[in-house]
């Protein structure tokens, strides 16, 4: 295999297998540590504060070189911190760790998934910037793919984790088997170099400028780009529409499994849906729609999450029980596909992103755009809990969850009201020195 899609792939692929530990999470905080729901959703938020940062690390990759390499170096060190944050976990002393404990533990986790994130996003539009053949699809092309990687682990991640737990299998040891391939990607990215993937050698820069002078430089350079109409007003759509939709995750998690009573496995399966969902996408996109109107692709989408989550109120209201169709089929089904719509629209966004970002600040723009996403989802999390609050929503009282989701579905389509906002797609050029 291409040296390229083997590193790409197996960097995507970890980070999508990361859906296997946090499914045993959202359980382990349930039952193991008896947390409310309110709880667990804004954990699930918080733990992705170390997202957020993601400027930094792409502006450290691509102006700091480590050994000569700027971005393999940084992979294997956000492997690491994956590796000890879950191993910590695995091997903690006693029947249960503290919450607070386990808080600091997933932050850790997070920083180090941010940081390989970076690094694997700014291989993947570096190499299809430089690449020889001067194809107009070879940078979708290569995000397709790490994209599938990263659906096909998670697909793979929902079903061991929804499998183990309905067999009562040890949290502790799910933990554990996930530090120990962490283990292995960073044994495994420490031992190739990046002469093998055709990256920009960081050596072949201006020996007379520091890493300081490179770090500023890069901070220039992504000021510029992102003052650039076509990439601020994209970001600001972008973001606008996850942060304007209250999510409801850790609500909904707690009616499926404690009102309704589920098994962890139906539960694990929907997910599994949900990233086979992507998968296909990612395919189909690739195929079919990666040359369409990216303003039309993305209106599409977020018009299509809007209705998945209609649909969970008219779930949670029993009118698809009346119909003769289980809560179980539904809950497999479209709890997995509602999910899946959220990140629906990062495949073609990140394409677009791609096509616009000028060259030279492929890692720190992209990782802007990815901690934009985080901010964003994190701001959602908690308009959510403070909408369910505000309604009395509880894991003990789910009367009013039907029009929490009626506002949610109702937030999700007012982005639809600034498409305008989206670039269709002029190629950028550099910054002139």
């Amino acid at each position: 295999m291409d040296p390229v899609k083997w590193m790409v792939g197996i960097g995507f692929w970890v980070q999508g297998f990361r859906c296997f530990p946090w499914l045993v999470v959202n359980f382990f905080l349930k039952d193991a540590l008896v947390v409310p729901a309110s709880s667990l959703q804004l954990l699930q938020n918080s733990a992705n504060l170390p997202m957020v940062a993601k400027p930094l690390y792409g502006l450290l990759s691509d102006s700091v070189p480590i050994h000569g390499q700027r971005r393999l170096p940084y992979v294997a060190i956000g492997a690491l911190l994956q590796a000890i944050a879950w191993l910590a976990i695995g091997l903690w002393p006693g029947s249960a760790i503290s919450f607070s404990a386990l808080t600091l533990l997933l932050l850790l986790s997070n920083l180090g998934a941010s940081i390989a994130e970076v690094a694997n996003d700014a291989i993947v539009v570096e190499v299809g910037k430089h690449q020889k053949q001067k194809s107009s699809s070879s940078s979708s092309q290569l995000q397709s793919f790490a994209w599938m990687f990263g659906s096909s682990a998670g697909a793979l991640g929902n079903l061991l984790g929804g499998i183990a737990i309905s067999r009562s299998f040890s949290p502790k040891l799910m933990f554990l088997f996930y530090g120990i391939i962490l283990i292995f990607q960073f044994g495994t990215t420490i031992c190739i170099s990046e002469k093998s993937l055709n990256l920009p050698n960081p050596n072949n820069r201006s020996k007379s400028s520091s890493s300081g002078g490179d770090f500023g430089k890069q901070l220039s350079e992504l000021a510029f780009a992102l003052k650039r109409p076509d990439i601020f007003r994209l970001l600001v759509w972008f973001s606008a529409s996850y942060a304007l939709t209250p999510l409801l995750l850790g609500t909904m998690f707690f009616y499926q499994t404690q009102y309704l009573n589920l098994d962890s496995s139906i539960i694990g399966f929907s997910k599994v849906i949900g990233q086979a969902t992507l998968l296909i996408w990612s395919i189909v996109y690739e195929k079919y729609f990666k040359r369409a109107s990216p303003r039309k692709v993305l209106w599409t989408l977020q018009l299509v999450m809007a209705m998945l989550i209609l649909s969970d109120a008219l779930f949670v209201k029993g009118i698809y029980r009346g119909f003769g169709i289980p809560d179980w089929l539904y809950v497999l089904i479209f709890s997995g596909l509602a999910e899946a719509a959220l990140f629906l629209k990062v495949l073609p966004c990140s394409v677009l992103v791609a096509k616009l970002c000028p060259p030279g600040c492929e890692g720190s723009v992209m990782a802007f755009v990815m901690s934009a996403l985080a901010l964003a989802i994190i701001v959602s999390g908690y308009f959510g809990v403070v909408l369910a609050s505000f309604l009395g929503v509880s894991e003990n009282d789910f009367s009013n969850l039907p029009l929490c989701i009626l506002i949610e579905a109702g937030c999700t389509m007012l982005p639809l009201l600034g498409s305008s906002w989206i670039s269709e797609g002029k190629v950028a050029e550099k910054k002139k020195d």
